[in-house]
Order: C-alpha cells, then sequence, then structure tokens
C-alpha cells in the first residue's frame, strides 16, 4: 500500500490535536503514512506554556479550559491524563470587580452579563440604584429579531449603559480581550440570543436554567480545570505521544502551493516537501501569508480578522506582605477606571500548587484593543507601571521576590459582528481546495477545547479526502 502524506503547519494545541487524529485514524485502519508537523519556534504548545521557578508554576497563557466542552477533558482522558486533572479550590470560588478602588464581589448568580437572582444583585454597591431598577426592567424589554449584533448593544438595550460599563464590559474582556462595540454576541455568546428568542427575556431565562448556571461567582467555578503540573503538560504529552520523527521544531514555511492533484509545501530553507494533504493550524493572519497567491479571496478574509496584543505578568511575594485578604480567584477592572490591568489572578488560590506555602503569586493581564498604551514601553518601565496598581490594590508592602513578564504581539483574534459570515465564506472557499484544511482559535472559539475541536475538525476533513487512492507525488 502507498504511504498516504500528510503535512500539517504549526505546532500549537490545534495542530498537535490534528496531528493526533490523524495518526491514530491511519494507525487503526492499518494504512502506511507519512505524517510530519512542522512548527517554526523551538517549541511545540504556542501558548500553553508552564514555567517552574523557585517552587511556583507560572503559566503564561491559558491556565485552564472549562469542562462543559467536552474534548479538553476527553483528550486529556484519552492521553492518559485523566488523574492528573484538578479543579479550583472551593475555599476560594468568587472573584471581585474593581470600582472607585474598591473591590466587589460578582454577585451571586450573576452570569457575565444578567443576574439569575435578584437579591444577589440588589444587595451589591456596583451599580446604582437606577442602574439596578433599569437592569430590573429588562423582562419588560421586547425582543428584537435574531440578527447579529454586538454585545454592547445588545446589554445596552436589554440592562443598561451602567450594566455595560461596570459588569459585562470588564467579565467579558477577561475572556475575548475585545471592545464590547464591535463583539459579535452570536460568534461568542450565542446563549443570551436564545434565551431572548425562548424566553423575551435574559433574566427569565437565567431563572429558568439555574440549575446549569447557579452562581458565576460560586458553582460555575467548578466547571474549570487543569492540569496539575500545568497546561503545558497536553501539549508535551500529545508530542511525546505522536512519537520520533513526526514533529519537527525550527521548520518555517514560506508558502503552500498545488500541484497536479497534490500540494507542496515551501520551507524557508528552499526545502519542497510534497504532500497530499496539509492542514494549516496558524492564527489567520499567518495561513493568509501562504496562501495569498493560491487565493487572494480567502487569504483577504483570513487577514481581515483583527487580533489583540496581551501580555501577562506574574509577582511573587510573600503573604505577610499582602495586605489586601485574596478571597477569591481573582478581579477584572472595567475600562473606564482607565487602567493598564484588565484584571489578575490570585494564581495560589485558584489551583493548588501554583505556590510555596505562605506566598503568593499574582498574574496580571494586560491587553485588548482599547488597552494598547503599554505595547512600547520596554519591559522594567511595563512591570512598574503594573506593580504600581497592585500595590495600591492590594496593599502590598514590599517589592516582588520575582517578577516574569511574557508579551504576545497578536494573541487574541476579534470576534467581530459579521464573523460567523466571514468563517462560512471561508469554509465555502476552502471546499475548492481538495487536500486543504484550515484549524486554529479564530474560528468557532478561542479555548482550549475549541481549539481541539478545531484541529480534529481540520483532521476529519483531511482523513475523508485521503479515503481516495493515492496519487503520485514527485
Amino acid at each position: 500500500m502507498t504511504p498516504r502524506r500528510i503535512i500539517i503547519v504549526g505546532g500549537g494545541i490545534s495542530g498537535l490535536a490534528a496531528a493526533w487524529r490523524i495518526q491514530q485514524s491511519l494507525q487503526k485502519s492499518g494504512q502506511p503514512f507519512d505524517l510530519q508537523l512542522l512548527e517554526s519556534s523551538p517549541r511545540t504548545g504556542g501558548a500553553l506554556q508552564s514555567v517552574a521557578r523557585d517552587g511556583f508554576l507560572l503559566e503564561m497563557g491559558s491556565d485552564c479550559f472549562i469542562s462543559e466542552k467536552p474534548r479538553g477533558v476527553g483528550l486529556c482522558k484519552e492521553l492518559g491524563l485523566g488523574t492528573d486533572l484538578i479543579g479550583t479550590r472551593p475555599d476560594y470560588r468568587r472573584s471581585f470587580i474593581l470600582r472607585g478602588g474598591r473591590f466587589y464581589p460578582v454577585p451571586e448568580g450573576f452570569y457575565l452579563m444578567g443576574p439569575s437572582r435578584y437579591r444577589p444583585f440588589l444587595k451589591s454597591g456596583l451599580l446604582s440604584w437606577p442602574g439596578k431598577f433599569r437592569v430590573m426592567m429588562e423582562p419588560l424589554i421586547p425582543s428584537r429579531p435574531q440578527t447579529d449584533e454586538s454585545l454592547a448593544s445588545f446589554v445596552r438595550r436589554r440592562f443598561g449603559q451602567e450594566m455595560l460599563d461596570w459588569m459585562a464590559q470588564p467579565l467579558v474582556a477577561g475572556i475575548y480581550g475585545a471592545s464590547p462595540e464591535s463583539l459579535s454576541l452570536r460568534s461568542t455568546f450565542p446563549q443570551f440570543l436564545e434565551l431572548e428568542r425562548v424566553y423575551g427575556s435574559i433574566v427569565f431565562g437565567l431563572r429558568k436554567k439555574r440549575g446549569a448556571t447557579r452562581s458565576a461567582s460560586g458553582a460555575r467555578y467548578s466547571l474549570f480545570v487543569t492540569l496539575r503540573r500545568g497546561v503545558q503538560t497536553l501539549a508535551d504529552t500529545l508530542r511525546a505521544k505522536l512519537g520520533a520523527g513526526i514533529v519537527r521544531t525550527g521548520a518555517r514555511v514560506k508558502e503552500v502551493r498545488p500541484k497536479e492533484g497534490a500540494w507542496q509545501v515551501v520551507k524557508s530553507d528552499g526545502e519542497i516537501l510534497p504532500t497530499e494533504a496539509v492542514c494549516l493550524a496558524l492564527p489567520s493572519y499567518a495561513s493568509a501569508d501562504l496562501l495569498r497567491a493560491v487565493d487572494s479571496d480567502l487569504a483577504n478574509d483570513l487577514s481581515g480578522i483583527a487580533y489583540a496584543p496581551a501580555a501577562t505578568i506574574h509577582f511573587a511575594f510573600r503573604e505577610r506582605d499582602v495586605s489586601r485578604p485574596l478571597n477569591g480567584v481573582g478581579f477584572v477592572v472595567p475600562h473606564k477606571e482607565d487602567k493598564i490591568v484588565l484584571g489578575c489572578t490570585f494564581a495560589q488560590n485558584k489551583f493548588e500548587g501554583r505556590a510555596p506555602e505562605g506566598f503568593v503569586l499574582v498574574r496580571a493581564f494586560l491587553g485588548g484593543i482599547r488597552s494598547d498604551t503599554w505595547i512600547e514601553d520596554e519591559d522594567r518601565n511595563l512591570t512598574n507601571r503594573v506593580f504600581a496598581e497592585l500595590k495600591d490594590w492590594l496593599g502590598i508592602s514590599s517589592q516582588p521576590l520575582f517578577t516574569h513578564l511574557e508579551r504576545y504581539e497578536r494573541a487574541l483574534p476579534q470576534y467581530a459582528v459579521g464573523h460567523l459570515q466571514r468563517i462560512l465564506r471561508i469554509e465555502e472557499r476552502i471546499l475548492r481546495y481538495k487536500g486543504l484544511s484550515l484549524a486554529g482559535n479564530w474560528s468557532y472559539g478561542i479555548g482550549i477545547p475549541d481549539c481541539i475541536e478545531s484541529g480534529e475538525r481540520a483532521a476529519e476533513a483531511l482523513l475523508t479526502y485521503l479515503e481516495r487512492p493515492a496519487p503520485a507525488l514527485s
């Protein structure tokens, strides 16, 4: 039997998941194959990077994933990592929103942009009484036809401006780093459109579904899981199980082109790799660069997806040097506060094993389309600016034991209004090119399970294509 030749470009979690699915499927079928994964950087895993330092465990990018989306936990179990999964620490399952230098707990039963319980919401000091009254009017607001609209437009018309400014915006920015004025509700939180359609009210809909969404600041934290030794364990395990000879790091690709019913992958060193099928598991702009000579319209749609910068800065302290009680997993900062920090996680509270006993590990987040004043700062100045804000908020009385800054120039794909229509155009265009598939966090979700599903969908598309007889490659 002729070996099937497949190349995956990109060694992040999407590309690794695609490679694993292809390898497992072809091994099971008994079909010989030649599978290669090409990664331009020295390591695989992309933003899944965990660093151990002086007894602390630092997460450079994602620090967890949600168990509600099955492929994160599913792949971990498939790889034998099921017993390494841990949940958030039960005693700290709450978070805060900063307003006017004061930390307000996210009210019990509040879910991203709407309350499912009135009493905790009304007791909160986050909104003024006129703002609370406007939220209470939400069940009387008429529904609109189901069209894609921005998150800001949706929250403003259903709950009012104050709810948008002080609750919805900071909570959603902590996930997508996007401006609510441009973020597509249909692409990011379609469940709220569905609640409006079915119940005519977000509040009534959340109350009906309270069993599933009981408390954003309590029970829902039980849905977040991670790996005991850090999320990089998932990427490292995938690479190890793929086996020797599959993954090639330091292999930069400059072009992908069709040739005689197959494909050629051209590396930057001039090497040409013929292949039957190719998966580009890359940021959309990188896939656009590789495909521009093949299809300029496809490349334009891919490059039209904007990205926001991001950074994480870790600060390690002795517990006694932080006077504010850290009785939650962290906090978010509304844009109206005009601060450089987008939010912070108290890593030692969120998951076990992130800091030694008696120490604190604060992870600050920066980024987003609306918060880019820090990009040109040199590292020391940026770290000092962030520390100044944290010192004031948390009552820190000493310099940090150490800091660690990680920057990402283009980190967060922006799911703007019209995003789904763009993705459908891209998918329709890709169907013209047999043996080509795309994967990444720019399509249907940015979380780890979303990226795994994206890679597996791309793999399945190639496996279906490979059911035909193998062509002669040259």
